[in-house]
């Protein structure tokens, strides 16, 4: 789908703060409420959004251990594959393939040491898994911000 200029800038509101009202969206892009609904509307349809959600803070969960792991997957795993499988996780909150020796690069968030351990061991656990390499986040050094439009920021 290609997007126009008011269609980057109602997804850019809306990822700012989802829960901005058409109206006050419409006021920021320089269209009605409801020509800002049909447009939200035809970008859903579209598949260009695919929701909304809220962003909880890890640490409202209690998940306040943060862990990379590495995959290394037997043969020619297919990352679809990979996908399904770690999407059954909660504590996985990214996952992607990588180059390199290995094959997936998961970020996970648990309550504590014990919570990441009893992860890997699932996930290892996959008929598909070979090995994993795991490394435990000490401190975060930079959160990044995303680019959204006209020079403001998400933080992502």
């Amino acid at each position: 789908m290609e997007l126009d200029r008011l269609d980057r800038d109602i997804i850019g509101a809306l990822v700012e703060d989802a829960r901005t009202t058409y109206a006050d969206i419409g006021h920021q892009v320089g269209l009605s409420a409801s020509a800002v609904k049909r447009r939200v509307d035809r970008l859903r349809e579209a598949g260009a959004i695919t929701g909304f959600s809220a962003r909880v803070a890890p640490q409202a969960l209690g998940w306040t251990t943060e862990a990379y792991v590495e995959l290394f997957c037997q043969g020619k795993t297919k990352p679809s594959d990979i996908g399904l499988a770690v999407a059954r996780f909660p504590e996985v909150v990214g996952a992607a393939t990588i180059t390199g020796e290995a094959d997936a690069l998961l970020h996970i968030r648990a309550t504590d040491v014990r919570h990441v351990e009893r992860v890997i061991e699932r996930l290892a656990a996959e008929p598909f898994v070979v090995r994993t390499k795991s490394v435990i986040v000490l401190s975060r050094l930079v959160d990044e911000a995303i680019p959204v439009r006209n020079g403001s920021h998400v933080k992502g």
